[in-house]
């Protein structure tokens, strides 16, 4: 298929291929990312494997349109939590952070458990779309306003952002009864910014 052809494809949006994903996502549920076939989603739908395609190239382009869905399901909690957060209160942002960040691995955003369970390659690959996103999300948005009124004190600061995100999502998919405390406490020492916490406040960069 070329690239020319998968332009003209229908984008989100479009009614039809909304409803191919969320067709795709229930056959997910019940039969398994690796046992889909595109039959199955045709049929789910009422349409024809010609129509399918007129959507998708492939099985795995309406899989990846799944895991899209749920991805900006992450970010769209993370632009609400952005939007309502005091700057400059960095306490009360870690305080709030920290139980959402908990829930939105615990909910996976209604990601069908069967990509945990049936697909480490697929699951990898979703894991790295989420933190790859996330990341560069906090980046644009709340790094710029902490570094506008304090001084950033890490390097490579997607690197560290994505290796944070990471490490705590694989931490809390394990350790789901996790303090939020203790979520707090390793966001803000990995970014520094631990001094600005009533448990540290010797730690605080002076001006």
């Amino acid at each position: 298929m070329s690239d020319t052809l998968d332009e003209k494809r229908p984008t989100r949006g479009d009614a039809r291929r909304d409803a191919i994903v969320q067709a795709a996502r229930k056959v997910c549920l019940e039969k398994g990312f690796s046992k889909i076939t595109v039959s199955d989603i045709a049929s789910e739908v009422g349409m024809t494997r010609s129509l399918f395609y007129h959507y998708f190239a492939d099985m795995d382009a309406a899989v990846t349109a799944v895991m899209d869905e749920a991805i900006d399901g992450f970010i769209s909690e993370l632009e609400q939590w952005n939007a309502n957060r005091t700057v400059g209160d960095i306490e009360g942002e870690l305080d709030t952070v920290a139980p959402l960040f908990k829930r939105l691995v615990a909910s996976g955003h209604e990601l069908p458990s069967t990509l945990t369970s049936s697909s480490g390659a697929l699951y990898g690959g979703f894991l790295h779309n989420v933190v790859q996103r996330v990341a560069q999300y906090i980046c644009d948005t709340t790094v710029v306003d902490f570094a506008a009124h304090h001084e950033l004190r890490i390097d490579h600061v997607y690197e560290t952002f994505y290796t944070l995100i990471m490490g705590l999502l694989m931490y809390i998919r394990t350790h789901p009864d996790v303090p939020d405390e203790t979520v707090k406490e390793i966001i803000a020492s990995t970014l520094h910014i631990e001094g600005y916490t009533a448990k540290y406040p010797e730690r605080k960069p002076q001006n």
